[in-house]
């Protein structure tokens, strides 16, 4: 349902302490030099390329695409506005005039990670060494257990995935794209089904059914698992294209090997290089975030020791899917009836390129 110009108006009336400033959209067209520079496109709108006072690089969001309703504009600014952090994108400012809608952050000229991590297995070649996807890795943990615990209201991302973890000049991540993020009081330890939302790919078990456990931050912990299997991989988790059946989804075969330990055995990206501790890691603690059950996920605090600890004290994981074999979890949620989610998807077809 769209939301009235009216509300959005009223909500920012209401928001008059938030750092970003509030631009008019003349200083849009300025700061875009009239749209010149287009960097990206997607179902909520475009972004462009711009600069404030004429120096300092901005990208600038204008919303209106064909998924556009008001509603991730007042998520944005209504979370991504009141906070600081260094791997989250700062938002600098706003425009609310009419019925235009712009969002203006800080410009990150490293891009999207989707595109440094999956281009290596176009090209046989990662960009990265394993040290630096770690750091990289621990960085976006940081800031999502920033968002759950560090803010004085939880803020529950919805939409982890490489395509929105931007980098800086450094490689520094940044958390970005706030529009399916949600706001909650902190001593909330689940969340309404009606809230869920996410990425086919990235979408945590129960957000689909309850049977897997209660919606919450462990939710997020999920979809950062599945980025952290994508990092570690250089590819992406499903490919129907994969040249050996096994190897169709990547955290099943990633698994299988871990469990067998025959990393040497199998094809890899590199077929010259065989796994080391670092990458070893990445694949443990992607399996230990992927968990079906909720329960069993840790959370992003530990998730952050994990990536900095030693390899050899971590713990095999359960077999984090749907299997014959799969071993027992020592543990078990409850199994609730399955509900109607209302789930917001959203395909990687629609993001930006």
């Amino acid at each position: 349902m769209r939301a009235p110009i009216d509300s959005v108006e009223k909500f920012l009336r209401n928001q008059q302490t938030l750092s970003p400033t509030r631009y008019a959209y003349s200083d849009i067209i300025a700061m875009t030099s009239h749209f010149r520079e287009k960097i990206g496109q997607g179902g909520f709108g475009t972004v462009f390329k711009g600069h404030m006072l004429g120096r300092y690089p901005v990208a600038v969001k204008m919303l209106g695409g064909s998924k556009f309703d008001g509603e991730e504009f007042i998520n944005e600014v209504s979370t991504i506005g009141r906070i600081h952090h260094l791997n989250v994108v700062r938002l600098l400012g706003y425009c609310s005039e009419g019925s235009k809608r712009a969002l203006v952050y800080e410009y990150m000229p490293g891009g999207s990670l989707d595109k440094h991590i999956f281009s290596a297995s176009r090209s046989n070649h990662r960009r990265f060494t394993m040290e630096k996807l770690r750091d990289i890795a621990v960085g976006v943990a940081r800031g999502i257990d920033y968002l759950h615990h560090g803010c004085d209201m939880q803020i529950v991302h919805f939409d982890i995935k490489p395509h929105n973890i931007l980098l800086d000049h450094a490689f520094t991540p940044k958390i970005s794209d706030f529009g399916l993020a949600k706001l909650y009081p902190k001593d909330y330890s689940l969340i309404s089904v009606s809230a869920a939302r996410g990425t086919i790919g990235y979408i945590a078990p129960e957000l689909i059914s309850r049977c897997f456990g209660v919606i919450s931050q462990k939710s997020g912990v999920y979809s950062f698992g599945m980025l952290l299997m994508e990092m570690a991989g250089g590819r992406r988790n499903v490919d129907p294209k994969a040249d050996n059946s096994s190897q169709i989804y990547y955290p099943s075969w990633i698994y299988d090997q871990l469990a067998g330990e025959e990393w040497p055995r199998e094809p890899r990206l590199d077929a010259s290089r065989e796994m080391d501790e670092m990458e070893r890691k990445l694949c443990m603690v992607g399996l230990w975030c992927i968990q079906m059950k909720s329960c069993d996920r840790p959370s992003m605090s530990r998730v952050v020791e994990m990536l900095e600890g030693d390899v050899n004290d971590l713990r095999m994981p359960p077999k984090p899917f749907f299997s014959t074999t799969q071993p027992s979890l020592g543990r078990q949620s409850s199994c609730m009836p399955s509900s109607s989610t209302g789930l917001e998807i959203i395909s990687e077809h629609h993001d930006l390129p």
